[in-house]
């Protein structure tokens, strides 16, 4: 119960890697607040964190919508750990982006964890203590064909944390990221096993993740296991193959 007596917000909590990371702080005490768009999904990993013993509750908000943003930084008060989770990834070639594509990409994968980290930052620097961790991607190290603007918002993202990292530590308050690399989800489960057995064997482990050992990279950074860890970035991808293994 290490994470118990703080609030943590995480966004894009009603799926995937955000339900995973939202389930893990309040099994160690936390109280979660659920950040999502859709209602039903919301209630959903709510009722199985109270199932489990834990306390959360449920913030609707949409994160492109700068005035919308505010709505989880208001719920949430005196957050101690954010978790910016909430994110698109759309894989085109430059010449079929359009320019309200990019511009979605850029609004909230990167300008969204800015106005939200912005928002509990001060109160974090008063109580002395804090800890946010920002969800990118291998994507911004590995070149791949098609994944330009979404790389780009998380390059973006990536820097912004080295930077809030440097500006919030004499606070007390640890900024890291995590990048994650191929991820089993819905979208996953869908394909042909022969696609997701060549995604796999892209990395060192021959194999995709599951969200929750993503979730557990994500909670240790934000817990005081990782006290002395600020603008790190943590890979979460299995190992890269060698040229020509």
């Amino acid at each position: 119960m290490e994470m118990s007596g703080r609030t943590a917000l995480v966004t894009g909590a009603t799926a995937g890697i955000g339900r995973a990371v939202a389930v893990l702080p309040a099994r160690e005490g936390a109280e979660v607040v659920v950040h999502g768009r859709d209602a039903e999904r919301g209630a959903a990993v709510v009722g199985e964190i109270q199932d489990a013993g834990g306390t959360a509750r449920f913030v609707q908000a949409d994160l492109v919508d700068p005035e919308d943003v505010r709505h989880p930084a208001d719920a949430v008060g005196d957050a101690d750990v954010l978790v910016n989770n909430a994110g698109i990834y759309e894989f085109r070639p430059t010449g079929g982006m359009s320019v309200d594509l990019f511009d979605l990409h850029m609004d909230l994968n990167t300008k969204a964890p800015y106005l939200l980290v912005r928002a509990p930052a001060p109160g974090m620097v008063e109580r002395g203590r804090g800890s946010v961790v920002n969800i990118s991607t291998l994507a911004v190290a590995v070149t791949t064909a098609g994944t330009g603007m979404y790389a780009a918002s998380k390059a973006a993202l990536e820097q912004l944390t080295r930077v809030w990292a440097a500006e919030y530590a004499e606070g007390g308050v640890r900024v890291n990221a995590v990048a994650p690399g191929p991820i089993r989800t819905p979208g996953t489960d869908a394909m042909d096993p022969a696609t997701v057995r060549a995604i796999a064997d892209t990395t060192a482990m021959r194999r995709i993740a599951e969200p929750e050992e993503v979730a557990e990279a994500v909670v240790f950074l934000a817990s005081d296991r990782a006290s002395y860890v600020t603008g790190a970035l943590l890979e979460v991808a299995g190992g890269r193959r060698a040229i020509g293994g």
